[in-house]
């Protein structure tokens, strides 16, 4: 029987839950030249450099290790995955209408893709599974959980120079919209924390006021 795109989303997703690898494969697959469609290759980008990151840290990785990953960032990695992966099945031809709305941002980034759909699609997976799973919060140390909520500020900082730069930046907004652009290297100072923080997980032994001695210039700016 023909799975419905919701089901063959989620099969695909529980396939690579328990391997930080294939979990960066599913991702990357999504942005795979479609035929009769314009390339989105280079948004792949800003996504696969934090999961890249991610995988470093350990916080993907199955919480049954020796050294257990992170219950908050696996299940807002999945979210943003299964998101993704039903809009492609959905753009693919198969059944069912759209899950949830992040599903149907996504499909209109594939549909007209570009750095304004790509953030509204990005940000409303990211910011539903963020609240989602915000009970997973409790097993993280202060530390983690700040790094949890600036970097969500970030983001929504970034989607706002944009969508809507004059608002964000006043007479940078040009600047501005270049900078936040998923596709080039500027957007990466928005996420600078990943910079300072060690790669590894748990953060034991750094404390907030360590990390915010050490942050960069541009990332005060941002903050």
């Amino acid at each position: 029987m023909l799975l419905d795109a919701a089901e063959e989303a989620l099969t695909m997703v529980t396939a690579a839950r328990h391997d930080p690898a294939l979990r960066i494969g599913l991702a990357s697959k999504f942005y795979d030249d479609r035929p009769g469609h314009a390339s989105i290759r280079a948004y792949r980008r800003a996504e696969l450099a934090f999961m890249r990151w991610q995988v470093r840290r350990g916080v993907l990785t199955p919480l049954e290790s020796v050294r257990p990953g992170s219950g908050w960032w696996r299940s807002v990695n999945e979210s943003l995955l299964r998101d993704a992966c039903e809009a492609d099945r959905l753009a693919a031809g198969r059944p069912g209408p759209a899950s949830k709305p992040a599903v149907a941002r996504w499909g209109d980034f594939l549909g007209a893709p570009s750095a304004r759909t790509w953030y509204r699609a990005h940000n409303a997976s990211i910011v539903a599974a963020y609240l989602e799973h915000r009970h997973l919060c409790a097993a993280e140390v202060p530390v983690e959980r700040f790094f949890m909520d600036v970097a969500m500020a970030r983001l929504v900082c970034v989607h706002a120079l944009v969508i809507q730069p004059r608002v964000a930046v006043g007479r940078l907004a040009v600047a501005g919209r270049l900078i936040g652009d998923p596709r080039w290297r500027g957007a990466d100072m928005f996420l600078s924390l990943h910079n300072i923080l060690p790669d590894r997980y748990p953060l034991t032994g750094i404390s907030i006021d360590q990390i915010l001695a050490l942050e960069n210039h541009g990332g005060r700016l941002i903050d």
